[in-house]
């Protein structure tokens, strides 16, 4: 990886600001994702992230952590805000935007527990396919403290293979119609191909009763997306 989201992270945060990340998956065209959008504050988060933020108590991990708006809402508010993201560069910028414990690490190699778990802007992305979906919440549950919450979103991508007569053009032979290929690119460089999952709620309902976490839907969002609370 050339982490160049990380890259795009650090040159806004530095002032070198001149263009946005390009994205694609494999069903959707290229499209840009404004830079300026993940250094936002409280009041331009999208009401899911807000009432996540809300929900939040004790002891806090931001999984994926990105430029750290949420936990640095979380620490200016008081809480104890550990944030964590694969890209040294997101984590750079979390330092230097004054969160006090940040650090480059993949979730399943988290050792501490914690009252609350955030996973948002579609946090069942970091499971990559369905069938690690498990394997993830196995790990989350075993990080999370007895009275504790893991909040996660995510969206429902059927609509995307909607036809104009209303039916889906869905392969049936082919893997859960919400594994993406997701395609990153910065300032004319490629990043390396990434598996993104998007999972419906019955989907994530399944797999949490699996193993053992209850899961409830708190909200809905305004285009087929949801927040769920998890709870041993």
């Amino acid at each position: 990886m050339k982490d160049l989201f990380g890259k795009a992270l650090l040159d806004y945060q530095n002032g070198n600001y001149t263009e946005d990340i390009i994205t694609a998956t494999n069903i959707s065209d290229a499209d840009e994702l404004p830079i300026p959008y993940l250094f936002r504050d409280y009041t331009e988060m999208p009401k899911l992230e807000q009432k996540a933020l809300q929900l939040s108590k004790g002891k806090i991990l931001d999984v994926g952590s990105g430029a750290g708006s949420h936990s640095l809402y979380l620490q200016e508010k008081g809480f104890t805000v550990k944030a964590i993201d694969i890209s040294e560069g997101a984590i750079a910028v979390c330092k230097q935007r004054g969160l006090m414990h940040a650090e480059v690490k993949d979730i399943l190699k988290e050792t501490e527990t914690f009252d609350t778990i955030l996973l948002l802007m579609n946090g069942t992305g970091i499971f990559q396919e369905q069938h690690q979906v498990v394997t993830y919440l196995k790990h989350l549950k075993s990080i999370l403290n007895p009275e504790g919450q893991i909040l996660i979103d995510s969206s429902d991508i059927k609509y995307m293979y909607e036809d104009e007569d209303g039916g889906f053009w869905m392969d049936t032979t082919a893997n859960y119609y919400g594994e993406l290929d997701y395609f990153l690119s910065y300032k004319g460089e490629k990043e390396s191909p990434m598996k993104w999952l998007y999972l419906d709620f019955n989907m994530l309902l399944t797999a949490c009763t699996s193993v053992g976490l209850q899961c409830e839907l708190v909200t809905k969002g305004e285009h087929f997306d949801y927040l769920a609370k998890l709870t041993p």
